[in-house]
């Protein structure tokens, strides 16, 4: 079963160490916005609010509405094995892999 919206919203605010008046500044939208977004089932967030939360919380919106990730066809075996491995890491390592490829992206 796949975790809904808000409460991706909620766990990665709270990944983030926000309360939910630091990501509403972030945002640019109020707290009881986000509280409704994440509270409410389901959630009718408009298009750039969203966007403007997802970007707060550095993410995507196709990761905070819960789009599968639909890349299985054009990895090679080698990614495939990568990203298996990369989604079993615990959050803090995926972090990490992340930081990484930050700096080498630059």
């Amino acid at each position: 079963m796949t975790t809904p919206m808000g409460q991706r919203i909620r766990d990665r605010r709270k990944e983030k160490g926000f309360t939910l008046d630091q990501l509403a500044a972030k945002a640019k939208c109020s707290k009881g916005y986000i509280w409704e977004l994440e509270n409410n089932d389901p959630p009718r967030p408009s298009a750039d609010k969203l966007s403007a939360i997802a970007s707060a919380l550095d993410t995507t919106v196709d990761v905070l509405i819960g789009t599968p990730i639909n890349t299985q066809d054009d990895l090679s075996p080698e990614d495939k094995v990568f990203f298996r491995k990369f989604v079993s890491l615990d959050p803090d390592k995926q972090d990490t892999v992340r930081k990484m490829l930050d700096l080498w992206d630059d």
